[in-house]
């Protein structure tokens, strides 16, 4: 399936919903940072948001070094960012939540 990019105001909008989450000049992706208290819960988050992405066949491109994980999301098929980067950066939010109580 092609998803549509979405346009400017509709990725602010989303984004307005989502904590800490930051969009590049290009308005082509976003990213955040995830610290966890230690890597178990850094892998923990990961594994879980592997299998979201896995799910939705949309993959993050992402980095760990001990407790942070830095994310960035954009649907390459659609040059910039649409639905499913929002999905996937929502089911990450809840992963993170569950662990930074």
């Amino acid at each position: 399936m092609k998803w549509e990019r979405l346009e400017r105001a509709a990725v602010e909008a989303e984004l307005a919903g989502l904590a800490g989450w930051a969009l590049n000049d290009a308005a082509s992706s976003i990213s955040k940072t995830f610290k966890f208290s230690n890597f178990i819960e850094a892998f923990g988050f990961m594994t879980e948001a592997a299998i979201t992405a896995e799910k939705l066949n949309h993959h993050p491109e992402w980095f760990n070094v001990y407790s942070r994980v830095d994310v960035t999301l954009n649907t390459h098929d659609s040059g910039g960012l649409t639905e499913l980067d929002f999905k996937l950066a929502k089911a990450m939010e809840k992963a993170a939540a569950r662990r930074l109580r």
